[in-house]
């Protein structure tokens, strides 16, 4: 398939991915694991996946510098100005203006997509086409596009897209009405059954000259820090700018900074098999079972009177556990997690204890 060279690709690839705890630690966080027991990890996934569409020289992974040698052994081949290292998280806004203000000197008539690194896509034709439909549109129209979920069910760990189902410019392509952050039940459920909602994926395209205008409308000292450095792009100065300007930046995320505001956002309606993967309850719903529904990973796991766990295990260890139901079990380097399934928001708490009282060496 021929590839075009204006089409570029921003993996953000330096969360922690703290619900995924024990297993995701600080210093190999679950966008380098192989979570989903394929042989790859997430993040390399995610670059496979668009590599069948993008130049691989235009495959940029954003992340932080503590994970610069995790993603060069995981990802051979790109070159270092491929690899962006961000001094400090600052949430996703920093980091997408370093990688556009970064993409914009190299080229200045880019289209990019914006894709986190630990998703998972089970039809990836289908996620493809939807993508190339983004460039196309990106291309044509002065306009941000997102690709939304059709929800299978109120689930209230989601962010919402309504769109205007009445008011599409190009072939499945629809007007953003509002963004609406994770619902109550309740209210997800009226969502979902009035069928002008979308879950949020995360994932955008839009063009150089659309995104940054959008910086300069909605963020404009977050523009002017990185615009300032667009010299230093490519040689030894870059390092030191980052450490800069990142210290100039605001914590704030893409979606609340500029796409939540923007009177220019689309939306696909999309169906390719879709999860952010961001806890263990969304891993055991993509996960294969038993007859009792336990999601097993681990070669000595042995269940009696157990129902609907999702137990992960050191292949060497032997587990016996008796009468849990909607559990998560999981040991990862030391550490033991028992938590009822129901409660895995809590997790991120449960994490921030441990580090207050037994330190860094547990998260």
């Amino acid at each position: 398939m021929q590839k075009n060279h204006h089409q570029y690709c921003v993996i953000m690839a330096g969360g922690l991915g703290t619900r995924f705890w024990p297993m995701s630690r600080h210093q190999r966080p679950k966008q380098f694991l192989d979570v989903l027991g394929t042989g790859r990890t997430l993040l390399q996934q995610t670059v496979d996946r668009f590599e069948k569409i993008i130049p691989k020289e235009n495959i940029f992974i954003v992340t932080n510098k503590s994970y610069s040698e995790l993603v060069n052994e995981q990802v051979p081949g790109l070159n270092e100005h491929q690899i962006l290292l961000e001094p400090s998280r600052r949430n996703t806004a920093p980091c997408l203006a370093y990688a556009v203000s970064k993409i914009e000197v190299k080229d200045p008539e880019a289209v990019i997509v914006v894709a986190p690194s630990d998703h998972l896509i089970v039809k990836e034709d289908a996620f493809l086409d939807q993508i190339k439909k983004g460039f196309h549109f990106a291309t044509e129209n002065n306009a941000i596009i997102t690709l939304g979920i059709r929800p299978g069910r109120p689930d209230t760990g989601y962010g919402y897209i309504q769109f205007i189902p009445d008011e599409s410019d190009d072939g499945n392509v629809y007007k953003v009405k509002t963004f609406i952050e994770k619902p109550n039940l309740e209210l997800a459920t009226s969502f979902v059954s009035s069928g002008e909602f979308l879950w949020n994926s995360g994932i955008f395209i839009t063009s150089i000259p659309t995104i940054q205008s959008a910086f300069k409308l909605f963020l404009p000292e977050m523009y002017a820090v990185f615009q300032e450095g667009k010299l230093g792009y490519h040689n030894e100065g870059e390092a030191k700018f980052l450490e800069l300007a990142y210290a100039q930046c605001t914590n704030i995320s893409i979606d609340y900074g500029i796409i939540e505001k923007a009177q220019n956002v689309f939306v696909i309606p999309s169906d390719f098999g879709w999860s952010d993967l961001g806890t263990w309850g969304s891993l055991y719903d993509n996960s294969s079972k038993d007859s009792t529904g336990n999601a097993i990973s681990g070669k000595r796991v042995m269940l009696y009177d157990s129902h609907n766990c999702i137990v992960n295990m050191p292949k060497d260890k032997l587990v016996v556990i008796q009468g849990l139901e909607d559990y998560i079990v999981v040991e990862s380097q030391g550490i033991l997690l028992i938590c009822k399934k129901e409660n895995e928001q809590d997790i991120r708490q449960m994490v921030s204890n441990v580090k207050t009282h037994l330190g860094e060496d547990f998260v």
